[in-house]
């Protein structure tokens, strides 16, 4: 005689969590005569719709950086987290002596002034360079404006807006003042202030050689921000204000 078939290791297992009539039941309906869903075979894709799939496969992983991507912070939000204010401890004129340092060299390379020598310099020839560059580190003086309280401030620019000037001044103090109808005098060094120590005067040819070079230069001209008004053209016109 032959042995008799073994049971499926499913109906085994069925068999053991439930009673030998719902074991079978289940068996046969869920197991051994359950349907398969067969879905018709789909036609083979075109050359174009290929195309417009890996097109739409490179525009879904953009998307999905561009999301990752931090967006720049606002106007408004930045001025809630306090980026654009220098802190209390850090409004010290010691601090920008050193800016003040190079912003002198810098402005005597743009003028072309030599160490030692003095430069003959016109409106003309320098009103578009003046306009242009950039005044932070500058040790600027309000010499004229409409309102009165601001004639005389002086220090160091730290900040330079669009339409203001951030200065500290000699007693810490941080002062905004307005472009819009004010005059501002600042000053070039020819000489390097170790240099200056340490001329003799045996050496001086020139008894004017060791003045600095004074400008004044009217804050409406200047009313664009430092980053744009380097690649901006001035033209010389009428001021009534001047």
């Amino acid at each position: 005689m032959s042995a008799a078939p073994t049971p499926p290791f499913v109906q085994t297992l069925l068999a053991r969590a439930h009673s030998p009539k719902t074991a079978e039941s289940h068996y046969t309906e869920r197991v051994s005569k359950r349907p398969l869903h067969i879905r018709a075979t789909s036609p083979t894709p075109s050359a174009r719709a290929q195309r417009r799939r890996t097109l739409n496969t490179r525009l879904e992983k953009q998307r999905a950086r561009t999301k990752l991507k931090p967006r720049p912070l606002s106007a408004a939000r930045k001025r809630a987290l306090g980026l654009n204010e220098i802190a209390k401890n850090q409004q010290k004129y010691s601090i920008y002596q050193g800016l003040h340092e190079l912003w002198c060299g810098y402005m005597r390379e743009i003028l072309g002034v030599s160490a030692g020598k003095r430069a003959y310099v016109t409106a003309a020839q320098v009103g578009q360079m003046l306009a242009s560059a950039d005044m932070h580190g500058a040790l600027v003086e309000v010499t004229r404006s409409r309102c009165v309280s601001r004639v005389g401030i002086k220090g160091i620019v730290v900040r330079d807006t669009k339409y203001t000037f951030e200065i500290i001044t000699e007693k810490n103090k941080l002062k905004v003042v307005p472009k819009e109808h004010s005059m501002f005098r600042f000053e070039v060094p020819v000489l390097d202030p170790g240099e200056e120590d340490g001329r003799n005067k045996e050496d001086e040819t020139d008894p004017n050689g060791s003045k600095p070079l004074v400008f004044e230069v009217l804050g409406e001209q200047i009313q664009v921000r430092g980053s744009e008004r380097a690649n901006r053209k001035f033209r010389l016109h009428y001021q009534p204000d001047i």
